[in-house]
């Protein structure tokens, strides 16, 4: 029988030990409040190359002494603001690209106004990003760019590839809502018609208020936001890293932007509840979004653990377009884990920037850029913080699924699809042999296709012929 005394006593004990963390924990607490009101998020400096509306599209100054010929257009979604992309120098996405050489543009959608409510996707995909992507591509020189969208952002740019195949030369996309047959997660149940209407929400508040995105993001993982998280936070309290960590993702969820309310209508209608797009079945200002057109190289980002768009809410949708170079990178993390944790940016982004490095014009066509002084990193962070706070706990690896061909015809050349393909052939030049062969300037007019595309395309089939 245990002695009830050594039970009060080792009792006693373990309260003057609590006793004593706390009063450790709190002498901290005005030093941990100044972390929370200084901490600074989106460091990584940039110059406004374009305004409209409450758009800015962001042009990031160059990390490296040459840069890729082809910049990246970085898409973000109509929530929360985009600089979860660059919340902290160490495990930051931008400059992971920066770093890689590669040019760097973002567009920051900001908040819409309550005259802005009847903005509907076909302003956001035909007219604001159209505009962003041409003045890119007017400032870069090239004719078609890559396009790297994130959550909502990936599901626009995904429309906005199907509209204008000839702009986009890659298409990459983080966690996009794609497909949503009925089996993507309790998102998808929320927003079934049968649960949810999304007019009555818009006929109320017009735009669809940040907070009221915010309550339900958070009640999909209810414990995690409410509990744990905090409790974490207490524990590592002393840990002054941490806390800065935590301060940071703090802010960026603290920061939500309304969603102008005919899109949010359009969005869950469209894409949520009726499934066009992955059915073929969606128009945007009388227009179709044909996904037959996207024959781009495509790549998918996809995380294991998101509960808010799950693998299957992304993966399937390779299925249904006629790409033959398509990849899904598949890593073990949750939707904010892959951007701000220290072990995607170790094991994911270095095979984001490969692939997008294997797709790049021949590297004789890189610029160089004059690079100014940058500032040493901030001192390193602990890594349990941000992982604790990415929703899920990263794995070892990434997973790769690459679909391709080993046939030596046409579409083995990046950027020819079998649209393309066949418009090739049509004019007489059905082989890769006939096309190494051909005149750039001959073949752009008898496709009715730009000479600087055509001219990449011979470039690699002569490689191709060589080999």
């Amino acid at each position: 029988m245990k002695n009830p005394f050594a039970a009060t006593m080792e009792a006693q004990r373990r309260a003057w030990e609590n006793a004593s963390e706390l009063i450790e924990k709190t002498t901290v607490a005005p030093e941990r409040t100044e972390t929370f009101q200084d901490v600074e998020v989106g460091e990584t400096p940039s110059e406004v190359v374009y305004e409209e509306n409450k758009l800015r599209l962001l042009h990031y100054e160059s990390r490296t002494d040459e840069q890729h010929s082809v910049p990246i257009l970085v898409v973000y979604a109509l929530i929360n603001r985009p600089y979860i992309l660059d919340l902290q120098p160490e495990r930051s996405v931008i400059r992971t690209l920066l770093d890689n050489g590669f040019d760097v543009y973002m567009i920051d959608w900001d908040e819409p106004s309550s005259l802005d409510r009847s903005l509907t996707l076909d302003d956001y995909v035909n007219r604001y990003m159209e505009n962003c992507v041409d003045v890119v591509r007017e400032r870069s020189g090239q004719d078609s760019i890559n396009v790297l969208g994130y959550c909502m952002g990936g599901t626009m740019s995904t429309m906005y590839a199907a509209l204008n195949p000839e702009k986009v030369r890659t298409l990459a996309l983080m966690a996009a809502g794609l497909c949503f047959a009925g089996d993507s997660g309790v998102l998808e149940l929320w927003g079934d018609d049968e649960y949810f209407e999304p007019r009555a929400v818009t006929d109320t508040f017009h735009n669809v208020p940040a907070e009221f995105l915010d309550v339900g993001f958070a009640l999909m993982d209810p414990v995690q936001n409410y509990v744990t998280k905090y409790v974490n936070l207490y524990e590592n309290v002393e840990d002054e890293d941490f806390v800065e960590n935590f301060a940071r993702m703090e802010e960026w969820l603290g920061d939500g932007i309304d969603v102008a309310g005919q899109t949010f209508v359009e969005f869950i209608e469209d894409i949520y509840q009726e499934n066009k797009l992955m059915n073929n079945e969606l128009y945007l200002g009388g227009e179709h979004v044909d996904i037959d057109k996207i024959d781009m190289p495509v790549l998918q980002i996809v995380a294991e653990y998101d509960h808010l768009i799950p693998p299957e809410a992304s993966k399937p949708f390779n299925d249904a377009i006629p790409s033959d170079d398509k990849t899904i990178m598949e890593f073990p993390t949750g939707h904010i884990g892959m951007s701000v944790s220290s072990k995607s940016h170790a094991k994911l982004w270095p095979d984001v920037c490969d692939w997008f490095e294997a797709r790049m014009p021949d590297e004789a066509d890189a610029v160089e850029h004059d690079v100014e002084a940058v500032d040493g990193a901030d001192a390193a962070i602990a890594e349990d913080a941000t992982d604790a706070s990415a929703e899920a706990p990263d794995g070892d690896g990434v997973e790769i699924e690459v679909e391709g061909t080993d046939t030596p015809d046409l579409t083995d050349l990046d950027g020819i699809g079998p649209a393309y393909a066949e418009r090739l052939s049509d004019a007489g030049y059905d082989s890769v042999t006939a096309l190494a062969a051909a005149d750039a300037v001959t073949v752009a007019s008898d496709t009715d296709l730009p000479v600087s595309r055509v001219e990449d395309w011979i470039d690699q089939a002569g490689a191709h012929v060589a080999e």
